[in-house]
């Protein structure tokens, strides 16, 4: 195999502190890095963004590897009723750099060469990333669609881009002198670089040295399956026969487990919060020969997500200064309001603000359980509020579609609602900045880990949440958020929703209202004492830290 310089930006590959020398490469479908470049769809992406984040302020010799959504995930836009549509629109990147190299990877028994965009760390201060791409004239349409849509429907294209990003990923790393010393999948989207790196070192042993793991699905329904004689066709094994692809794997069926593979092909793995690693083992508990699971939390980048003069008001009790810049971004998010919606927005009235990957675990419209009680809610002249949405559904889930449009209709009822469309980074930092009180209502068990209630708090948002993920491991009922009662989860998904319902109206009607209009000043104290708290524990400076010590050193 021929290699490649990186002419011009070999200081990008050299200097990184000694505990952090060892090379790894992050391989993930998704990287949620800054506004402009969209690739990412949601929290796997913002996780892989702030890791990118925290690995370049800390000196880490850790490279992205990821692909170049041509048409992004999808712009999220309006009908003419405000309902909501889905555009695909190219995207083009003045600020990539487009390298001259290519690699071939068999798809279907057929060449399809591979080239790769890089972003350098200099652009958005992030550990250097390749972005793979096979939209190229060489290439026949089909194989330049396996790059064009991230998460394409078609099952077929999607097994494609795990190849490209796997085994083209692992190859231009070859190809690049970038050979890393561990390959971390984020998710099992890449898992074919793991036979990949067998046909190399005909030695299993040899690829659990080098490979490592982490999921994010706290359900064993929610791994994707794929027929084995399917992934043997598309290129998934590398071309390895079958029986070899059930020995290393320990499938014995016709329906492959991508979750599994990855379990069994790495060395260790880790959930992404402490919850979510009872669950993945409670999963697997009766699987062997897969690799040990520990938890490494998931968290943000808190330099990306808020001002340090915010955090630092916090630090020292500057009450003057947080009252000024959260109605300042107040007023900021309200343009945004009026503009797509028509509605003027109070920034002295208390904002509520769900906003989300939206789909139906995560519950959008947890307040609608009750509509004769939210009538009261929305209503209420003594202790008014403002309530704001914002998510994206996956463009084909037709239902997530419909309940974000079932809340449009809704809000047209009311001029103190709003449902807000491009739920992408720039919209979610203001949200988060310019919301009161961020809620986070899954079903318990469900949330891997979620993240966005961290960056809510960071920016002086007081969280009120369902008792999963991320959040035990942090929240204090009552003195740095507030935790609703947990519904019994062995109980049918309806009465655990009304069980949730009710609670979220009592903590809002009788918790937190009288709290923001009553006491503000005890209001303001459950509020730094969140944003205190939520860091370092929750900075992806810890995250970084703890993946080269626990995954990468171990």
């Amino acid at each position: 195999m021929s290699t490649y310089s990186l002419s011009g930006f070999a200081d990008d590959f050299i200097g990184f502190t000694a505990e952090y020398s060892k090379r790894v490469a992050y391989f993930s479908m998704e990287f949620a890095i800054h506004q402009p470049l969209k690739t990412y769809s949601g929290g796997l992406g913002f996780l892989a963004g702030s890791h990118l984040r925290g690995a370049y302020a800390l000196k880490q010799n850790l490279i992205g590897v990821g692909i170049l959504w041509k048409y992004g995930y999808y712009d999220q836009i309006r009908k003419a009723d405000q309902t909501m549509d889905v555009l695909f629109m190219e995207k083009h990147y003045g600020f990539l750099v487009k390298l001259n190299v290519t690699v071939q990877v068999l798809i279907n028994n057929a060449p399809v060469w591979v080239g790769a965009y890089y972003l350098p760390p200099s652009v958005f201060g992030t550990a250097p990333l390749f972005l793979l791409t096979t939209d190229l004239p060489q290439n026949d349409y089909l194989a330049q669609t396996i790059t064009h849509r991230l998460y394409d429907p078609n099952p077929e294209t999607r097994i494609a881009a795990y190849t490209v990003l796997g085994i083209g990923g692992a190859k231009l790393l070859d190809a690049l002198n970038l050979t890393p010393e561990v390959y971390h999948l984020n998710e099992s989207h890449p898992l074919p670089l793991a036979f990949y790196l067998y046909s190399k070192f005909s030695s299993v042993e040899l690829v659990k040295e080098r490979v490592v793991f982490t999921t994010h699905t706290p359900e064993e329904a929610g791994n994707p399956q794929s027929d084995i004689r399917l992934l043997d066709r598309m290129g998934f094994f590398y071309y390895l026969p079958l029986d070899k692809v059930r020995s290393l794997t320990g499938v014995e069926g016709d329906s492959f487990n991508h979750a599994l593979g990855a379990l069994r092909l790495a060395r260790l793995s880790n959930a992404v919060s402490a919850m979510h690693e009872k669950i993945s083992k409670s999963i697997w508990q009766h699987t062997a020969d897969i690799s040990p699971i520990i938890h490494i939390t998931n968290a943000q980048s808190q330099v990306y997500w808020v001002d340090n003069s915010f955090i630092e008001a916090a630090k020292t009790g500057n009450d003057e200064f947080l009252k000024k810049k959260k109605a300042d971004w107040k007023k900021e998010l309200f343009e945004v309001v009026a503009d797509q919606t028509g509605e003027i927005y109070d920034p002295n009235i208390l904002t509520i603000v769900w906003a989300r990957r939206l789909t139906g675990y995560k519950r959008a419209d947890l307040l609608l359980n009750d509509l004769e009680r939210f009538e009261r809610l929305i209503s209420n002249t003594r202790y008014p509020i403002q309530l704001i949405w914002a998510g994206k559904p996956y463009p084909y889930d037709y239902v997530g579609i419909s309940q974000f449009d079932r809340l449009v209709h809704l809000s047209k009822r009311y001029v103190n609602c709003s449902v807000l469309v491009g739920y992408e980074l720039s919209l979610s930092k203001m949200l988060k900045r310019g919301g009161d009180v961020w809620l986070n209502t899954p079903r318990i068990t469900h949330e891997a880990s979620g993240t966005s209630g961290m960056t809510a708090i960071m920016n002086g948002a007081l969280m009120c949440s369902t008792n999963d993920g991320w959040v035990p491991e942090f929240a204090l009922n009552g003195q740095n958020a507030f935790i609703l009662p947990e519904a019994d989860v062995n109980n049918p998904t309806h009465e655990q929703d009304d069980f949730d319902a009710k609670n979220l109206f009592e903590y809002l009607e009788n918790k937190i209202l009288p709290l923001y209009y009553e006491t503000p000043d005890a209001w303001w104290t459950i509020v730094k004492a969140g944003i205190n708290e939520i860091s370092p524990r929750f900075d992806a400076l810890r995250l970084a830290t703890e993946y080269y010590e626990r995954l990468y050193k171990s």
